[in-house]
């Protein structure tokens, strides 16, 4: 069984991380190099702005990221590869509770790993640009962690209890993180044009939605292969 897992789990993880960084480098990082050309504007303003009186500047020094091109497709390959192969065996390990029928159900599945670690979260912390304002990182993380776990619990209980009052406490349950709030920044501002952070978000969405479709579909195929 746990070789069956594996390789359900190293093939499908990895057939859907070479997906989403193609898709990505596609549709991604073209806005996100837009909205850096924006940011980087903004903070050479800034800079000017608080110039010395006598016309030097203070130069402090970055913290190191992969330049555009290999270095930035290289790190955004293997960070995929890395949450594809965890979401890859969490679907595997589900599989040997609730084996899949047919091949088809793992879009399925598919659309219920896109409701719970993609829509879910982004109801409330939707995908942003670089240059756009934020609330605290660690208060942003516990929401989109508590968000994600209200809807693994909800959708399940909502798709596999057995009675109408615990399908109820689903649905409730899911609702439960938004209705609390996500963490918001005091001023909500953003250096990139609103009709780029739109463009971005819809990629983002159809991006991932493409990327849990094929990690259920090709998942359950090897799963019910292996068998």
């Amino acid at each position: 069984m746990f070789t069956r897992i594996a390789r359900t789990a190293g093939f499908a993880g990895l057939l859907a991380a070479l997906l989403l960084t193609l898709m990505q480098s596609i549709w991604i990082s073209p806005l996100i190099e837009q909205a850096e050309v924006f940011e980087s504007a903004a903070a050479e303003n800034l800079h000017q702005d608080h110039a010395a009186p006598d016309g030097h500047h203070e130069h402090e020094v970055a913290a190191w990221e992969p330049e555009p091109g290999w270095q930035r497709l290289l790190s955004t390959t293997g960070g995929n590869l890395v949450v594809a192969l965890g979401f890859a065996l969490m679907l595997a390990g589900l599989y040997t509770v609730q084996a899949p029928s047919r091949t088809a159900a793992g879009l399925l599945w598919g659309l219920a790993g896109y409701a719970v670690f993609t829509l879910a979260p982004t109801l409330g912390l939707p995908p942003e640009l670089p240059g756009t304002a934020a609330a605290d990182l660690s208060s942003r993380q516990l929401w989109w962690v508590g968000s994600a776990a209200s809807a693994a619990v909800g959708l399940g209980l909502i798709a596999f209890a057995g009675s109408w009052p615990l399908k109820l406490a689903g649905a409730a349950l899911m609702a439960i993180p938004h209705v609390i709030g996500a963490p918001q920044p005091p001023v909500h501002e953003s250096v990139a044009p609103e009709a780029l952070q739109a463009q971005f978000r819809w990629a983002a969405q159809t991006v991932n939605l493409a990327f849990w479709l094929v990690l259920g579909l090709v998942s359950a195929w090897l799963f019910r292969r292996a068998s």
